[in-house]
């Protein structure tokens, strides 16, 4: 089987750790987030991952071939001279999804994160017989979103509505896709979206068929919704393979720690925090609710609450990161600084206190 993962622009929701890499292989759980997406492909037999992009795909390439020797996955790109939307990669692409197997293949957008039913999805896909399949996930607020009306017995999906005003259902297109090679067929070379062009034509005929997605999901592209996704995705991992999170009476809830991290005395971590490999934290530092990603020192007794810790940055002692505080890769924030909601640009150092949410370049 084959699959295709919209890897798509510049990630500018997520900057200024975009800055660094393309949004894909920012860190997300300790691992690159496109790294979940095609762990769990290779598991349920993808041969083939084809990844469509337009932006540094040599540097998407380069890191992921180490990845493809390690897992025993093809990995190629397919590369976009003009934005192509959400269906004008998969045309791009139909000579490398197409083969002589007429099997279905996956499409998932890159910036999704949830437990990947993959498996449960080709059985659903088999039994409907129809064209296509996606998969829907429940949300609070469906007003914000695209709603999928779908038949609930079957899946069959009647229509999709666009960001309603009355309540129509509270199901949303959940990014993962199973398709027929033939829905190829219905796709131009030219900037399309499939969500609002390609999908409502196959529901049309009847062919389109949604199963709702069990257990969680988070669209991770934007940093309040990432610090999110990190608790629903610790939350799995503490139901599914709670033999990966941290113990000990330092340890709050759920709480991922590198095996090269070091930690000092005192410290108090979580909830809902992951600390990347070489990370040192000092004796005393209080940690909740951040990302703190690969090679980042923080220094004694400083406390981090609901921020994102780009690679290779240093907190200072007695500081204090919080409120949504993002810092780019080689931050250096000064001892007994204090960041409220502080968006920091790559190789910066902070000497005075941020004292509203603002963006330091």
């Amino acid at each position: 089987m084959k699959a295709l993962i919209l890897v798509g622009g510049f990630g500018t929701r997520l900057r200024p750790l975009t800055l660094s890499v393309p949004k894909p292989l920012v860190d997300f759980g300790n691992k690159p987030m496109i790294l979940h997406q095609i762990e769990a492909l290779k598991a349920i037999g993808v041969t083939e991952v084809v990844l469509a992009i337009n932006y540094q795909p040599e540097v998407m390439l380069n890191f992921l071939k180490d990845f493809e020797a390690k897992l025993g996955i093809k990995i190629t790109c397919s590369q976009e001279t003009e934005p192509l939307g959400t269906a004008g990669p998969l045309a791009l692409a139909r000579d490398k999804l197409i083969d002589d197997s007429g099997e279905p293949f996956f499409v998932l957008n890159s910036d999704v994160i949830s437990e990947y039913p993959l498996k449960q999805m080709i059985a659903f896909h088999k039994s409907h017989g129809g064209e296509a399949s996606i998969m829907v996930t429940k949300v609070d607020e469906p007003s914000k979103y695209g709603v999928v009306v779908m038949e609930e017995s079957t899946g069959q999906v009647e229509k999709f509505v666009e960001k309603p005003k009355v309540f129509v259902g509270n199901k949303i297109n959940a990014g993962i896709y199973l398709l027929n090679p033939s829905v190829l067929d219905r796709i131009e070379l030219k900037p399309t979206s499939i969500e609002k062009e390609t999908f409502p034509k196959i529901a049309s005929e009847k062919l389109l068929y949604a199963m709702v997605l069990p257990g969680f999901w988070m669209d991770i592209g934007q940093p309040k919704d990432y610090i999110t996704g990190l608790r629903l995705y610790l939350d799995s991992l503490r139901r599914n393979e709670p033999s990966k999170l941290a113990t000990g009476s330092h340890i709050v809830g759920n709480v991922l720690v590198h095996e090269s991290a070091k930690i000092g005395e005192g410290c108090l971590i979580g909830p809902d925090v992951a600390i990347g490999p070489g990370c040192v934290v000092d004796s005393g530092v209080r940690l909740s609710r951040c990302t703190v990603m690969r090679g980042v020192r923080i220094k004694k007794h400083a406390c981090i609450s609901s921020s994102i810790i780009g690679w290779h940055s240093t907190v200072g002692q007695w500081a204090r990161v919080e409120n949504m505080t993002i810092l780019g890769e080689d931050v250096h924030v000064c001892d007994e600084v204090y960041s409220n909601g502080g968006v920091v640009l790559p190789h910066k150092e902070i000497k005075a206190s941020i004292l509203k949410p603002e963006i330091v370049m």
